[in-house]
């Protein structure tokens, strides 16, 4: 293949990615008071070198509380910003790959345990535990300890702590920010009918749901400068009758298009164990065109994209201007090197690996 799609050029609200693959955020559970450590620093470090047209960071609390677990990262104080930074330093230092920064706020899925212990909820009164916050009271898991509701101060205060994360990730440098709106975190808990069960001005009617979300974007909008983009990532569906669907996303990214959203990351599911979700390659991916086609604004397309000709397909028929790659580049970091050398592509690399490659391939790499 003379010209892959996957490996055009492409510019996004004020960045430059030299190709379609978009590194996904994805939690590592491995911070120690919302702190980055060792561990991010190879961890990205390790994404950056992978030849991907740019890397998100994972989700990143704005605020204690808006923790996941209790070994999550944050963004919201001097101590979380300085531990970001050195990350950040460490992997600028070696890589020009643009870097963008999840902000995120679990609502309700907040105070649970690492996956790999089983990812439950810590009660509250543990030694490790809060009490969660959600626009209801309606845990996800039935059982667990029920959501405190979020007054106006509240909302407010949650707010305020977004825009104050992002004015801390402008200070660092990062190159777009992403409010995380999916998978049964806070902004999705005020986006499905499944967890917002209000009766005020932010909840019932889709209008009234995407009131505070909205608000959290216009706000964060404001205080990052206008080269550099802030999108978002949605569940387009929750896959549960009467539940968040594709056509109240699409009605969501365009309100989001008019405030100055850049690019729609789409995901979907998370806001129910019961969901039933028919998982298999691509699953996403038509939701990904959907949005495209109604909100006319690039999108990224996620889940189980794992083929290098797959990839292509995505990008060359219009399904998605991008996709998002997570499990897959963990088990395969050089997963873009791959594609380039399948499809006939060009990659960057850095110049210690210039010579890493068959002699075959000698098109492959681009120098920095």
């Amino acid at each position: 293949m003379a010209s892959p799609q996957l490996f055009t050029p492409l510019h996004v609200g004020g960045i430059d990615l030299s190709n379609r693959i978009v590194i996904s955020p994805m939690c590592q559970y491995s911070a120690v008071d919302g702190c980055m450590n060792a561990w991010h620093i190879q961890h990205y470090g390790m994404l950056a070198q992978s030849g991907a047209g740019a890397l998100t960071i994972e989700a990143t609390a704005v605020e204690p509380i808006g923790r996941i677990t209790p070994a999550c990262v944050g963004l919201y104080d001097d101590a979380t910003e300085a531990a970001m930074k050195a990350m950040l330093e460490s992997v600028r230092a070696w890589s020009g790959i643009p870097l963008v920064l999840q902000l995120a706020h679990a609502g309700r899925k907040a105070s649970s345990d690492r996956p790999w212990r089983g990812g439950r909820q810590i009660p509250p009164d543990a030694a490790d535990g809060w009490q969660p916050v959600a626009p209801s009271a309606h845990p996800m898991i039935e059982g667990d300890h029920p959501s405190a509701i979020l007054d106006r101060a509240g909302m407010e205060r949650i707010r305020d702590a977004f825009v104050a994360s992002a004015r801390r990730a402008v200070r660092l440098g990062v190159d777009g920010i992403q409010l995380h709106a999916a998978h049964g975190y806070l902004l999705h808990n005020f986006l499905s009918p499944i967890s917002n069960r209000r009766e005020d001005a932010y909840g019932g009617s889709l209008e009234n749901r995407m009131r505070f979300p909205l608000e959290v974007f216009e706000a964060v909008r404001a205080v990052v400068p206008a080269e550099r983009p802030v999108t978002v990532r949605v569940s387009a569906t929750d896959w549960i009758d009467g539940g968040w669907d594709i056509d109240s996303s699409i009605r969501f990214a365009r309100e989001l298009k008019a405030r100055g959203c850049a690019a729609i990351n789409v995901s979907s599911g998370g806001i129910d164990p019961k969901a039933s979700i028919p998982i298999g390659p691509g699953y996403q991916v038509p939701l990904a065109r959907r949005i495209r086609e109604g909100a006319e604004m690039p999108v990224v397309a996620v889940g189980l994209i794992t083929g290098f000709e797959h990839a292509e397909a995505i990008v060359a028929t219009g399904d998605a201007d991008m996709v998002g790659l997570a499990r897959t580049i963990l088990f395969d970091p050089r997963w873009p090197w791959h594609a380039a050398a399948h499809l006939g592509g060009t990659v960057n690399a850095a110049s210690q690996y210039l010579r890493a490659h068959p002699a075959r391939y000698r098109n492959l790499f681009r120098a920095p």
